[in-house]
Protein backbone atom coordinates (compact mmCIF):
# COMPACT_ATOMS: atom_id res chain seq x y z
CA UNK A 1 0.00 0.00 0.00
CA UNK A 2 1.48 2.94 -1.07
CA UNK A 3 -0.08 5.92 1.10
CA UNK A 4 0.68 6.34 4.30
CA UNK A 5 -0.66 4.09 6.76
CA UNK A 6 -3.91 4.27 8.65
CA UNK A 7 -4.92 2.79 12.02
CA UNK A 8 -6.42 -0.17 10.14
CA UNK A 9 -3.45 -0.86 8.22
CA UNK A 10 -1.58 -0.85 11.08
CA UNK A 11 -3.75 -3.65 13.09
CA UNK A 12 -3.73 -5.73 10.35
CA UNK A 13 -0.03 -4.97 10.24
CA UNK A 14 0.76 -5.77 13.65
CA UNK A 15 -1.32 -9.16 13.65
CA UNK A 16 0.33 -10.09 10.02
CA UNK A 17 3.36 -9.86 12.15
CA UNK A 18 2.82 -11.86 14.45
CA UNK A 19 1.89 -14.68 11.87
CA UNK A 20 -1.84 -13.89 12.03
CA UNK A 21 -4.88 -13.60 10.19
CA UNK A 22 -6.69 -10.97 11.70
CA UNK A 23 -10.37 -11.61 12.68
CA UNK A 24 -13.22 -9.12 12.57
CA UNK A 25 -16.86 -9.27 14.22
CA UNK A 26 -19.63 -7.79 13.29
CA UNK A 27 -21.54 -6.75 16.34
CA UNK A 28 -25.49 -5.02 16.31
CA UNK A 29 -25.11 -3.31 20.10
CA UNK A 30 -22.81 -2.64 22.73
CA UNK A 31 -23.40 -6.01 25.12
CA UNK A 32 -21.79 -8.27 21.77
CA UNK A 33 -19.15 -5.31 21.21
CA UNK A 34 -18.04 -5.89 24.76
CA UNK A 35 -18.23 -10.02 24.41
CA UNK A 36 -16.14 -9.48 20.53
CA UNK A 37 -13.83 -7.71 22.52
CA UNK A 38 -13.49 -10.01 25.63
CA UNK A 39 -13.10 -12.79 22.78
CA UNK A 40 -9.83 -11.17 21.21
CA UNK A 41 -11.39 -9.63 18.17
CA UNK A 42 -8.76 -7.93 15.93
CA UNK A 43 -11.85 -5.64 14.14
CA UNK A 44 -15.06 -4.74 15.69
CA UNK A 45 -17.34 -4.27 12.42
CA UNK A 46 -20.97 -2.00 13.32
CA UNK A 47 -24.22 -3.61 11.32
CA UNK A 48 -27.37 -4.57 11.72
CA UNK A 49 -27.81 -8.15 9.95
CA UNK A 50 -31.91 -7.95 10.04
CA UNK A 51 -30.81 -5.34 7.23
CA UNK A 52 -29.41 -7.50 5.14
CA UNK A 53 -25.54 -8.30 4.38
CA UNK A 54 -24.55 -5.11 4.79
CA UNK A 55 -26.94 -3.71 7.06
CA UNK A 56 -26.45 -0.46 8.44
CA UNK A 57 -27.01 0.11 12.38
CA UNK A 58 -28.89 2.90 13.56
CA UNK A 59 -26.19 6.05 13.92
CA UNK A 60 -26.87 6.47 17.78
CA UNK A 61 -26.34 2.77 18.24
CA UNK A 62 -23.20 2.86 15.92
CA UNK A 63 -21.77 5.56 18.32
CA UNK A 64 -22.96 3.95 21.91
CA UNK A 65 -20.70 0.58 20.27
CA UNK A 66 -17.94 2.81 19.56
CA UNK A 67 -18.06 4.58 22.71
CA UNK A 68 -17.65 0.63 24.20
CA UNK A 69 -14.82 -0.20 21.67
CA UNK A 70 -12.94 3.21 22.48
CA UNK A 71 -9.18 2.78 21.67
CA UNK A 72 -9.05 -0.41 22.28
CA UNK A 73 -9.29 -1.52 18.35
CA UNK A 74 -10.29 -0.31 15.36
CA UNK A 75 -13.83 -0.62 14.51
CA UNK A 76 -15.78 -0.42 11.20
CA UNK A 77 -19.57 0.38 10.01
CA UNK A 78 -21.37 -0.90 7.64
CA UNK A 79 -23.34 1.13 5.71
CA UNK A 80 -25.77 -0.89 3.35
CA UNK A 81 -25.42 -0.84 -0.39
CA UNK A 82 -24.32 1.79 -3.04
CA UNK A 83 -27.82 1.29 -5.30
CA UNK A 84 -29.90 2.71 -2.32
CA UNK A 85 -27.72 6.06 -2.37
CA UNK A 86 -24.61 7.24 -1.77
CA UNK A 87 -25.12 10.32 -0.47
CA UNK A 88 -27.63 8.75 1.98
CA UNK A 89 -24.51 6.68 3.20
CA UNK A 90 -22.26 9.44 3.91
CA UNK A 91 -25.01 10.87 6.03
CA UNK A 92 -25.37 8.63 8.05
CA UNK A 93 -20.63 7.62 8.49
CA UNK A 94 -21.61 11.65 8.97
CA UNK A 95 -24.68 11.23 11.97
CA UNK A 96 -22.58 7.98 13.48
CA UNK A 97 -19.45 10.93 14.00
CA UNK A 98 -21.71 13.73 15.28
CA UNK A 99 -23.02 11.72 18.13
CA UNK A 100 -19.82 10.33 19.41
CA UNK A 101 -18.69 11.45 22.66
CA UNK A 102 -15.62 12.08 24.54
CA UNK A 103 -14.18 8.20 24.20
CA UNK A 104 -15.81 7.37 21.11
CA UNK A 105 -13.11 7.42 17.81
CA UNK A 106 -14.64 7.46 14.17
CA UNK A 107 -14.93 4.33 12.28
CA UNK A 108 -11.30 2.76 10.72
CA UNK A 109 -13.27 2.14 7.10
CA UNK A 110 -16.79 1.96 6.07
CA UNK A 111 -18.23 -0.19 3.31
CA UNK A 112 -21.01 -0.64 1.05
CA UNK A 113 -22.30 -3.22 -1.44
CA UNK A 114 -23.03 -3.89 -5.13
CA UNK A 115 -25.83 -5.34 -4.99
CA UNK A 116 -28.22 -4.80 -7.90
CA UNK A 117 -26.18 -2.40 -10.05
CA UNK A 118 -24.72 -4.62 -12.58
CA UNK A 119 -26.16 -3.26 -15.51
CA UNK A 120 -25.80 0.55 -14.13
CA UNK A 121 -22.71 2.76 -13.75
CA UNK A 122 -21.43 0.99 -10.74
CA UNK A 123 -17.82 2.03 -11.05
CA UNK A 124 -18.93 5.78 -10.76
CA UNK A 125 -20.88 5.06 -7.23
CA UNK A 126 -17.50 3.05 -6.64
CA UNK A 127 -15.73 5.93 -7.12
CA UNK A 128 -18.24 8.41 -5.68
CA UNK A 129 -18.76 6.23 -2.58
CA UNK A 130 -14.77 6.58 -1.86
CA UNK A 131 -14.76 10.45 -2.67
CA UNK A 132 -17.20 11.72 0.13
CA UNK A 133 -16.10 9.69 2.99
CA UNK A 134 -13.72 11.95 5.62
CA UNK A 135 -10.22 12.12 5.93
CA UNK A 136 -8.95 9.23 7.45
CA UNK A 137 -11.89 6.90 7.42
CA UNK A 138 -11.00 4.25 5.06
CA UNK A 139 -13.25 3.24 1.76
CA UNK A 140 -13.86 -0.69 1.37
CA UNK A 141 -14.67 -2.22 -2.03
CA UNK A 142 -17.30 -5.15 -2.09
CA UNK A 143 -17.31 -7.93 -3.94
CA UNK A 144 -19.66 -10.32 -3.81
CA UNK A 145 -18.64 -14.11 -4.48
CA UNK A 146 -22.03 -14.88 -5.35
CA UNK A 147 -22.68 -11.65 -7.37
CA UNK A 148 -25.04 -13.76 -9.67
CA UNK A 149 -27.57 -13.62 -7.14
CA UNK A 150 -26.45 -10.37 -5.48
CA UNK A 151 -26.82 -8.57 -9.03
CA UNK A 152 -23.48 -7.19 -8.77
CA UNK A 153 -20.62 -7.10 -11.14
CA UNK A 154 -18.13 -9.86 -11.19
CA UNK A 155 -15.16 -10.16 -8.23
CA UNK A 156 -12.61 -10.08 -10.95
CA UNK A 157 -14.35 -6.52 -12.38
CA UNK A 158 -15.05 -5.19 -9.01
CA UNK A 159 -11.36 -5.62 -8.39
CA UNK A 160 -9.79 -4.14 -11.05
CA UNK A 161 -12.12 -0.71 -10.61
CA UNK A 162 -11.50 -0.44 -7.18
CA UNK A 163 -7.86 -0.75 -7.78
CA UNK A 164 -8.15 2.05 -10.46
CA UNK A 165 -10.22 4.14 -8.25
CA UNK A 166 -7.92 4.12 -5.94
CA UNK A 167 -9.11 1.77 -3.03
CA UNK A 168 -6.84 -0.16 -0.79
CA UNK A 169 -8.91 -2.74 1.09
CA UNK A 170 -11.49 -5.16 -0.54
CA UNK A 171 -14.26 -7.34 1.10
CA UNK A 172 -15.01 -10.62 -0.45
CA UNK A 173 -18.20 -11.32 0.72
CA UNK A 174 -21.46 -13.24 0.24
CA UNK A 175 -24.76 -12.10 -0.18
CA UNK A 176 -27.17 -14.50 0.39
CA UNK A 177 -26.13 -15.42 4.49
CA UNK A 178 -28.31 -18.77 3.80
CA UNK A 179 -26.17 -20.64 1.44
CA UNK A 180 -22.98 -22.15 1.64
CA UNK A 181 -19.53 -21.03 2.89
CA UNK A 182 -17.64 -18.57 0.71
CA UNK A 183 -14.71 -21.47 0.68
CA UNK A 184 -17.16 -24.90 1.04
CA UNK A 185 -15.11 -26.98 -1.66
CA UNK A 186 -11.76 -26.94 -3.69
CA UNK A 187 -13.09 -24.93 -6.59
CA UNK A 188 -14.19 -22.28 -4.45
CA UNK A 189 -11.08 -21.76 -2.49
CA UNK A 190 -9.10 -21.60 -5.86
CA UNK A 191 -11.70 -19.11 -6.90
CA UNK A 192 -11.49 -17.07 -3.44
CA UNK A 193 -7.20 -17.71 -3.67
CA UNK A 194 -7.65 -15.80 -7.24
CA UNK A 195 -9.15 -12.94 -5.84
CA UNK A 196 -7.04 -12.10 -3.18
CA UNK A 197 -3.90 -12.47 -5.59
CA UNK A 198 -5.15 -10.39 -7.65
CA UNK A 199 -6.34 -7.57 -5.05
CA UNK A 200 -2.90 -7.84 -3.74
CA UNK A 201 -1.09 -7.02 -7.23
CA UNK A 202 -2.95 -3.77 -6.61
CA UNK A 203 -1.92 -3.14 -3.54
CA UNK A 204 -4.84 -3.89 -1.38
CA UNK A 205 -5.53 -5.40 1.62
CA UNK A 206 -8.17 -8.44 1.90
CA UNK A 207 -10.95 -9.21 4.26
CA UNK A 208 -12.74 -12.56 3.54
CA UNK A 209 -16.06 -13.04 4.55
CA UNK A 210 -18.94 -15.15 3.84
CA UNK A 211 -21.12 -17.29 5.76
CA UNK A 212 -17.67 -18.74 7.67
CA UNK A 213 -17.95 -21.16 9.78
CA UNK A 214 -15.67 -22.91 12.67
CA UNK A 215 -15.15 -25.85 10.32
CA UNK A 216 -14.73 -23.52 6.89
CA UNK A 217 -12.14 -21.20 9.13
CA UNK A 218 -9.21 -22.75 8.62
CA UNK A 219 -9.57 -23.00 4.71
CA UNK A 220 -10.27 -19.01 4.41
CA UNK A 221 -7.39 -18.34 6.20
CA UNK A 222 -5.21 -20.88 4.26
CA UNK A 223 -6.40 -18.51 1.12
CA UNK A 224 -4.43 -15.75 2.82
CA UNK A 225 -6.58 -13.12 3.84
CA UNK A 226 -4.97 -10.48 6.05
CA UNK A 227 -8.42 -10.55 7.90
CA UNK A 228 -11.18 -12.99 8.36
CA UNK A 229 -15.02 -11.86 9.21
CA UNK A 230 -17.42 -13.53 11.35
CA UNK A 231 -20.78 -12.94 12.33
CA UNK A 232 -22.68 -16.44 12.79
CA UNK A 233 -19.66 -18.47 13.78
CA UNK A 234 -19.40 -16.14 17.05
CA UNK A 235 -23.07 -16.25 17.48
CA UNK A 236 -25.16 -18.28 20.09
CA UNK A 237 -28.04 -18.87 18.00
CA UNK A 238 -26.42 -18.24 14.34
CA UNK A 239 -26.37 -14.93 12.39
CA UNK A 240 -29.69 -13.28 14.03
CA UNK A 241 -28.17 -14.69 17.64
CA UNK A 242 -25.88 -12.42 20.02
CA UNK A 243 -22.25 -12.66 20.37
CA UNK A 244 -20.34 -14.96 22.51
CA UNK A 245 -17.05 -14.41 23.99
CA UNK A 246 -15.80 -17.64 23.97
CA UNK A 247 -17.06 -18.28 20.50
CA UNK A 248 -14.89 -15.25 19.44
CA UNK A 249 -11.55 -16.57 21.18
CA UNK A 250 -12.56 -20.00 19.48
CA UNK A 251 -12.66 -18.46 16.12
CA UNK A 252 -9.17 -16.40 16.94
CA UNK A 253 -7.17 -19.09 17.88
CA UNK A 254 -7.78 -20.98 14.66
CA UNK A 255 -6.86 -17.49 12.88
CA UNK A 256 -2.72 -18.61 14.10
CA UNK A 257 -3.57 -21.86 12.00
CA UNK A 258 -0.30 -22.59 10.16
CA UNK A 259 -1.56 -22.32 6.92
CA UNK A 260 -2.87 -25.35 4.96
CA UNK A 261 -3.10 -26.09 1.32
CA UNK A 262 -5.77 -23.65 -0.09
CA UNK A 263 -6.34 -26.29 -3.06
CA UNK A 264 -7.49 -29.18 -0.31
CA UNK A 265 -11.20 -30.09 0.14
CA UNK A 266 -12.49 -28.13 3.50
CA UNK A 267 -13.46 -30.83 5.37
CA UNK A 268 -10.09 -32.27 5.34
CA UNK A 269 -8.88 -30.06 7.71
CA UNK A 270 -12.22 -28.92 9.48
CA UNK A 271 -11.85 -27.79 13.23
CA UNK A 272 -12.99 -29.58 16.28
CA UNK A 273 -16.07 -28.09 16.92
CA UNK A 274 -19.91 -26.96 15.56
CA UNK A 275 -20.48 -24.09 13.36
CA UNK A 276 -23.54 -22.02 13.51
Amino acid sequence: MNAAPTVLDAQISRRSADGRCGLLVSVRDETEAREALAGGATIVDVKEPGRGPLGAAASDVTARIAAVVGRRTPWTLAGGELRDGVAAIHDHVGRTIALLDGDGLPPAAAKAGLAGTAAGDWRSLLAAFKAGLPAGIESVAVAYADWDRAGSPPPVEVIAAAVAAGYRVLLADTFDKSGPPVVSDAESVRRVGDWIARARRGGMRVVLAGNLTLEALPAAVACGPDVVAVRSAACVGGRSGTVCGKLVRRLDKLCGLPGADPAAPAFDRQAPGAGT
